[in-house]
Order: structure tokens, then sequence, then C-alpha cells
């Protein structure tokens, strides 16, 4: 009796469990999954004792064609004549495995096709025709495109974008304008701050309905006319929130137009002669006494004031006394406002504005086929997005690094690469986590760690399938690192990290995959960058340095084990 799971050492699995079970010396071995995945020997019963199994903390349901896999243990063809699959409580019976509908995957090969791409760029093609052409060869029942063929169908074009996503998304844009001073209309620009005495209006003129009610409108005009402009300042409805106190006329009457500014009330009259300060006056002043006489107010204060308010751009233009109190007239003049300055330097409330298409599309044959493409996001724009190539589809230095690598794993060591603080030394161990999974990181972060800080800065928290899960590799996982560092320093510190979570079969797999990763690294194309050059002389290090649990020697099996027996069991009879 055995049993047969990825957590037993590649010894015990390849050494003796596995030959044992080829020859036929097993009588029962309880295993997992991974017994089904293509080793070569037959059992000839086998019973599914769950109908489910974990994976990263997630309970997973079998699925038919694994059903069907493991039921396929039961009997060997040219070993055994039956095979029994016995049902158990769980319900799962042998019509619910049934093989799986293969299909292509619709991932795209990036490192393939980034390699292809800087081959052609070398050569003088066009990096992106060349990998278009590749991918066209490719069999499939559904083409699986890269974001760039209609681009190349028609390349030179006044937006000048080189992927079909980006000219969908051009075509569809809105672009903003604004009638200028002159009567031009062109681009909106940002708002900026300016002063209220130097903004002007545009025309409009005031329209009465039926029932007495006004109502305001620009009337049309003319393109290239200059505007009849006036100022902000003559407009009450511009400036109603602009200062407190009330809205009253500045300039002499009669003369036109007619400039607004606000009465604050400062003081109120007393008893004649006297003046009682209103409490924000006196505040504003530092003055002590409540009241005072107007030769007094005339004398100090009026001065006092003027220069305080002037302090907060509020120009005081004269005092006017009422019957009941004291006002002071102040200019807005110096008060700001955001607002949109044209080309020829005059700024502008509320323009007449416009929203129209982009003015190179304007001019462009191609805007249906443009609006008949999709807008979503193809393999050729996420490639720019992550700088992997250029405008033009030359493959960048992190492109061609994320070329030497499967999966998603080039992007990681771009990354850490590009970060001249992270040390090599410590980035050769890290790069373990790459392949981890959840099983090394026990209660801690599975995403903590310096490999997965670089990653998050440098592709944010994008999810690619098959490549990045929140901006980092999918089978990334902390921990691994501590493990496989550990055992470098000191092989014999193995039974050190063995845990009941974590059995010797997890610790001999990550070294194989890292060592691996240091194999690729070793054996890849040289660049021309120092860092990538003495990464690679630390892989080759370290490869001399560790031997794979692989190489172990294992034990031959002896005469008799090797021979097939007979399981039946032999009952005596009475």
């Amino acid at each position: 009796v055995a049993y047969h799971h990825s957590g037993l050492s590649y010894a015990v699995r390849a050494g003796v469990i596995e030959p044992l079970a080829k020859a036929g010396q097993l009588r029962a071995v309880v295993a997992t999954m991974g017994l089904a995945a293509g080793i070569n020997f037959s059992l000839r019963s086998v019973v599914l004792a769950g109908d489910s199994y974990r994976r990263d903390q997630v309970e997973v349901p079998l699925r038919p064609d694994e059903i069907l896999q493991m039921v396929g243990r039961a009997g060997r063809r040219g070993i055994d004549e039956l095979g029994y699959f016995l049902v158990s409580a769980n319900g799962l019976r042998l019509r619910e495995g049934y093989p799986a509908q293969l299909a292509r995957s619709g991932m795209v090969d990036w490192a393939a096709l980034l390699g292809i791409m800087q081959g052609a760029a070398e050569t003088g093609a066009e990096p992106f025709l060349a990998a278009v052409k590749v991918q066209e060869r490719l069999f499939t029942t559904k083409p699986i495109h890269l974001g760039v063929e209609s681009s190349l169908l028609h390349p030179d074009k006044s937006c000048g974008l080189q992927t079909d996503a980006e000219r969908a998304r051009h075509v569809r844009r809105k672009v903003r304008e604004m009638l200028n001073s002159r009567g031009e209309w062109e681009p909106l620009p940002k708002n900026t701050e300016v002063p209220l005495g130097d903004i002007r209006v545009g025309p409009r003129f005031t329209r009465v309905d039926d029932h007495g009610r006004e109502s305001h409108r620009r009337p049309d005009v003319e393109p290239g006319v200059p505007l009849d402009l006036r100022p902000l300042l003559s407009e009450p409805d511009a400036i109603e929130k602009v200062g407190t106190g009330t809205l009253t006329p500045l300039s002499e009457p009669g003369v036109e137009p007619v400039i607004y500014g606000r009465a604050i009330s400062v003081a109120e009259v007393i008893d004649g002669d006297r003046l009682l300060i209103a409490k924000w006056i006196r505040r504003l002043t530092n003055w002590d006494s409540r009241q005072t006489t107007r030769e007094l107010w005339r004398g100090q204060l009026e001065p006092l004031i003027t220069d305080r308010l002037g302090r907060q751009r509020l120009d005081v233009v004269g005092f006017d006394f009422k019957r009941t109190k004291v006002v002071a007239l102040v200019s807005l003049a110096r008060q700001t406002m955001h607002v949109p300055v044209d080309r020829h330097g005059v700024p502008l409330w509320h323009p007449q504005e416009r929203q129209v298409t982009p003015p190179d599309c304007s001019r462009c044959d191609l805007v249906e086929t443009c609006r008949a493409l999709p807008t979503g996001t193809g393999t050729a724009l996420l490639w720019k997005r992550l700088r992997l190539v250029d405008e033009r589809g030359v493959p960048t230095r992190r492109g061609r690094i994320v070329s030497y690598f499967s999966a998603g794993v080039g992007l990681a060591v771009a990354a850490a690469l590009e970060d001249d603080r992270y040390p090599l030394d410590e980035l050769v161990y890290d790069l373990a986590n790459l392949d981890a999974g959840f099983r090394f990181c026990r209660e801690e972060d599975r995403f903590a760690g310096r490999l997965a800080v670089v990653c998050r800065e440098a592709y944010g928290v994008q999810s690619v399938n098959g490549y990045l899960e929140n901006g980092l590799p999918p089978k990334y996982g902390s921990g691994a690192e501590v493990v496989v560092a550990g055992i470098h320093k000191n092989p014999a510190s193995k039974a050190a990290f063995i845990t009941p979570w974590l059995g010797d079969g997890d610790v001999d797999r990550v070294i194989i995959e890292w060592r691996s990763l240091m194999r690729q690294i070793a054996h890849a194309p040289e660049l021309d960058w120092s860092r990538w050059r003495d990464l690679q002389y630390l892989a080759r290090a370290i490869l001399h340095e560790t031997e794979s649990p692989t190489m172990t020697e294992l034990p031959r099996l002896t005469y008799l084990q090797s021979q097939r027996i007979e399981h039946r069991l032999q009952l005596r009879r009475h």
C-alpha cells in the first residue's frame, strides 16, 4: 500500500512508488489527481473519493475530462484485460466522464511574436506586419487578431496611429472647440486664473416671450468676424457669486457699459454723529472701540479699511453714508476667476462651444472604416501600454527581455532589472517566487516581497490573461525565496522547511523550476545592458553551485519487485 501526491520528494515518487506501481507490486495507491496526469502504469480498479479539489484556497469541482482521465487508470491496454470503476457515496458515475472539446487557446504567444518583431526590425522589415503574417499561419477555426490588421492596410494616414483600437477610439472622440474673440473656432484650452477686470463676455440678446419672461441667448455670428465683446464686470449674472455684499453700479450714470461692484455694510449710523463699527471691520483693522465719530472715521478708519481690503484684492472706490448705515463701494476688478484664454490672449467667460470630430479625421477618407473597428484593447495596444514596443512596433529593451521567457516571467524580470536599487544577489532568489503559488507564504501575504513591489510600480494593477493578475505574474507567491536561499547556502537544511502544509515535493518542485529559470537566463541572448549581463553571470554561477533534485541516484528494483504479481485474494474454503 502506498500514497502518491505532489508533496513527495522526487526520489520517493520516481524511485520507489512509480516503479513499483508500474511493475504491479502495489495492492492499493491513495493518490491525488497528479497520478492520472500521464504516468504510464495501470491500477485494476479505481474509486474516486471526492468530487472536488482545492486550488489556491478555492474548492474546484472535477471536470468531466478529469474524471475520465482518472478513471482511465483502471486497466491499461496491453497490460490488463479488464478495468473496474467502483461507485462510492459521492454519486460520481462513469457516464459523467467524457473528453473535453479541444480548441486552440485564444492567448497570443508574446515571447515568440516579440522575438519575430525584433528580427524583422533588425532586417529593416515592418515589425507589426511580420507578427501578423506569423499569427495568420497558425491553425485556428477562429482568427486571433493582434489589433493592427486594418492599420497595416492603410499605414500612411494623417492621424499617425498604428493600432486599430487607437484609431477606433480617436475617430469616436469629440474635440471641444470655442469661438474666440475674433470669431474663429479653436480647441478649448484649459482654464487659467485671470483677474475679472481682464475678462470679456461675448454678445447676446434678450428675448421676451408671450408671458413676459426674459431669456438670454447668443446671436448667430459670422465665422471670422471679430466678436462684440464687453467687460465681464458689466454682466451681473457672471459675478453674482463673486465677493460679498450687494451688487451695485460703480460707473457714473449714463456711462456705458455699466460696471458693477459690491456695496458692503461697514458701520451703522447711531445718534447723529456717532457710528457703530461692524464687527468684521473691527477684526479686519484690529480696532478696539465699537463706536467712533465721523471725523475719526474719515481720518483713520477709512484709510485703514481701504488698505486692509486692498490686501484682499478688493479696491475701495468710496464710502457712501446713508441714513442708517455706511457702505463701502468696492471694485471686483482684481478678484480672479478661472476661464479659457484664446490664442489671441483674450480671456472669455462662457464662450460659445461646439463638439466636432478631430481635425485629422475630418480630412480622412477612412472615417467609416475606423468607426467599424473595435475599441477593445488589442494585443498590439497592450504591448504599447506596457512599453514592450515603440510606436513603430520595434521591441524596446523591456520587450526584448519579455521575449526570452514564457508567460509573465519576462515582465517580472524586466521590471526588476529596470530598478537600479534592486540588488541582483537578492533578485536571483526572489525569482523563485514566480512559480511558488500559495504554498510557501503560510499565513502571510502571498503578494508580498520586493519583486511584487517593482512589478506593480511598472505595470500598476493591470490584469492580462496568462501574463498578469493585478500587476503580478499569475503563479507568484512570496516565501519561496527564503527556502531556495537557505537550501542553496546549506543543502542539508532542507528538512527544516518541511511543514504539514509544505511537503518535500513542493520544495523539490520550486527548486527545479528555479534552476530551470536560471538556465533560461544563463542561455538567453546577450543584451547591451550591464544589469542583464550581471544577472546572467550570477545565474551561471548558481547552476555550477547547485544540483537539481532530479539528479538523484535512484535504486534499481530487485528481480521479484520488477515482476507483475497477481493481487487476487486466495480465500480458504472450509
